[in-house]
């Protein structure tokens, strides 16, 4: 491969991966490495031409007030027009955000008045269980089911009840989904929109996910779906999960709603710090290159292979899981496992964790008996995870 996806980066001191770990009042077992598996970031270096384009800009030595440029904007317009397809796409369309989840807070402000019912599906991602409910909405779950194969879809009887029943005119929707890794088909969003149709249900859709598809799978934006969606959508993108810059800030919207956009800009500006900081805006520009484009291929085989193993690897312990078609996150399920065994989900997570295999608790995304666990780690670190639980979490 053209980049590096194999260095094993000591990332201690400057990722919450790792040095949240070190509070744990019980570490792992002397001896242990940490293998961080657990918060959705990368253990992988970025696309280079995003630290070039930082130092660069570094190299100037005045950082005071600025205008975004052009080009930040139009860099936004190319990727979408060749990453996912989109049409019609004008900088009038897009704003910026600090984050996604900010982002979806100042869009239900809009659409909702504080107790009104949400409709998000289960299992769900945990930030947006925690914003919904500190900004005091009510969340209305609509679970996923797994149909023959495993595949988790929508519920739309089940959505369609509740969408009635608690008088629903807002969904939080994630595409694709976090935690199952599902990307959704064409016929699945068109379903689920002529739902929110019906209902007069707007739509905020988290799409931050969407570059990192397995290959084989395609990212279909929910505004392309048809013009009733394009208009009732709010969609929400960013380069941090993608190219690995959670700490650096920043994403942007997508709304072609004339009323809606302008009322969820003024939104967005009334804290007064939702602005554009310039290492994002260069980080951006830098990202959407070509060289991007290259990048990201290649880290979604490398997902893939990671993915396939890690996979392989649990099922043969009886623990179930579909093959994610987006994310680098298995949304993996131990029910049988701990039936077979008798041992409880906290007990497995202690023992992975006793020699450094830190993995995340999948009831706090409403999974009953599952971890969530992030493989986007260089291969030699996702050998050594499951060669640790083969020997002291699978047979000890």
């Amino acid at each position: 491969m053209k980049y590096d996806f194999t260095s094993i980066l000591d990332r201690r001191g400057y990722a919450w991966a790792v040095d949240t770990l070190n509070d744990n009042p019980r570490p792992p077992k002397e001896g242990w490495s940490v293998i961080p598996m657990w918060v959705a970031d990368m253990s992988f270096p970025t696309c280079p031409t995003i630290p070039e384009a930082m130092i660069a800009r570094a190299n100037h030595p005045t950082f005071g007030y600025f205008s975004t440029s052009p080009e930040y904007w139009n860099a936004i317009i190319d990727w979408q027009t060749k990453r996912n397809g989109v049409k019609g796409l004008e900088r009038r369309h897009l704003g910026y955000e600090n984050g996604v989840l900010g982002g979806v807070i100042a869009a239900l402000s809009v659409l909702c008045s504080k107790g009104d019912n949400v409709l998000v599906h289960s299992p769900t991602y945990i930030g947006f269980t925690e914003s919904l409910e500190n900004n005091g909405y009510n969340i209305v779950l609509s679970e996923l089911v797994q149909d023959e194969n495993g595949i988790y879809r929508m519920d739309y009887d089940d959505m369609e009840k509740k969408i009635k029943k608690n008088r629903i005119h807002a969904a939080v929707f994630c595409s694709p989904h976090n935690p199952s890794g599902r990307v959704w088909e064409q016929w699945e969003l068109e379903k689920a929109m002529a739902i929110f149709e019906k209902y007069d249900v707007y739509v905020v859709s988290d799409e931050i996910w969407s570059d990192l598809i397995r290959p084989g799978y395609k990212h279909i934006p929910t505004q392309s779906v048809n013009e009733w969606a394009r208009m009732h959508t709010v969609a929400q993108y960013a380069i941090t999960k993608t190219f690995n810059l959670a700490g650096l800030i920043g994403s942007y919207h997508i709304i072609y709603n004339t009323w809606l956009r302008h009322r969820i800009d003024k939104d967005s500006s009334l804290c007064h710090y939702n602005d554009i900081n310039v290492f994002s805006q260069e980080a951006l520009i830098a990202a959407y290159k070509p060289e991007g484009h290259e990048w990201v291929d290649e880290l979604n085989q490398t997902l893939a292979k990671n993915v396939d193993y890690v996979k392989n690897f649990l099922e043969q312990y009886g623990v179930k899981m579909p093959t994610p078609e987006g994310t680098y996150l298995l949304f993996a399920d131990f029910s049988e496992y701990c039936k077979k065994t008798g041992k409880t989900l906290d007990e497995i997570e202690q023992a992975m964790w006793d020699v450094g295999v830190s993995v995340q608790d999948g009831r706090e995304f409403h999974g009953p008996c599952h971890i969530r666990i992030n493989v986007a780690l260089p291969f030699a670190l996702i050998q050594e995870a499951c060669d640790r639980m083969e020997k002291y979490v699978f047979n000890d």
